[in-house]
């Protein structure tokens, strides 16, 4: 069996979740690969919830800065509300699933990145990961809040898209697919069915890569550099399986010739 890490951005977590088609999806998905892991981000819900407490929802390269304040507020909305609403719709629709953080088994702990960004760091594996591997062998769907902690254990805010890069390594699957409110990777002002790894370098340093694409494009290539070469950026991901698995739209990342 293979793994696929299914990485859904807070933006598109409330159109996910509306309809049965999503559901239906993410059942297909599990069939096709046999093993299924589900990120999830909440930028959406985290700067509403932060306006209505009066919080300034700020950021620099497409990273939230992150106060202490502002942390409560994300490990409340992501690990709390929206993990939960996820795990209950799986549940109520046949899905075995448990809603987890980057804190729970002790397996990942955050290094600050920038002190200008607050409590916001990179995630690294300090624990054994085969506990994520024995739910899978029982069928069971992890569900991953990227909330994790530092060394002194504190809650730290870890960029979705990093820790799915991280965790993916880690697990070595064999697919991950970005599911955002994009419809791909635009560039010269087009979606592009497929970009390579120069092609994003390129795009980032002429800034027509902005905002939350440049984590999320960047930790594109390293999952590239570590060996995992299946790997989709899109909206409404619509499986098809024939003699190989493909999806409608969105766009491809691959190594550069």
């Amino acid at each position: 069996m293979k793994t696929v890490i299914l990485k859904i951005s807070g933006k598109a977590l409330n159109d996910i979740f509306i309809t049965y088609k999503w559901i239906s999806e993410i059942k297909k998905i599990n069939e096709v690969f046999g093993n299924l892991i589900i990120v999830h981000g909440a930028g959406t819900s985290i700067s509403e919830w932060s306006e209505a407490l009066g919080l300034e929802a700020k950021f620099i390269n497409g990273q939230r800065v992150t106060t202490e304040k502002v942390m409560d507020v994300v490990a409340a909305v992501q690990s709390g509300i929206l993990n939960s609403k996820i795990i209950s719709k799986m549940t109520t629709n046949g899905i075995d699933a448990v809603g987890l953080s980057g804190i729970d088994r002790g397996t990942f702990v955050a290094e600050n990145i920038n002190l200008d960004l607050g409590n916001v760091g990179i995630p690294k594996v300090v624990g054994d990961v085969k506990w994520i591997d024995d739910l899978l062998k029982e069928g069971v769907t992890p569900v991953f809040s990227s909330v994790c902690r530092n060394s002194s254990g504190s809650l730290m805010n870890v960029n979705a898209d990093i820790f799915t890069e991280v965790l993916a390594a880690a697990l070595k699957v064999d697919s991950v697919f970005f599911v955002s409110d994009v419809t791909g990777v635009k560039l010269e002002g087009v979606v592009q069915k497929l970009i390579n790894e120069q092609q994003i370098i390129n795009g980032i340093a002429s800034k027509e890569i902005t905002d939350g694409m440049i984590p999320k494009l960047s930790s594109c290539l390293q999952l590239l550099n570590n060996g995992i070469n299946k790997i989709w950026i899109g909206k409404n991901p619509k499986i098809e399986v024939e003699n190989e698995i493909k999806i409608n739209g969105g766009t491809w990342i691959v190594k550069s010739a």
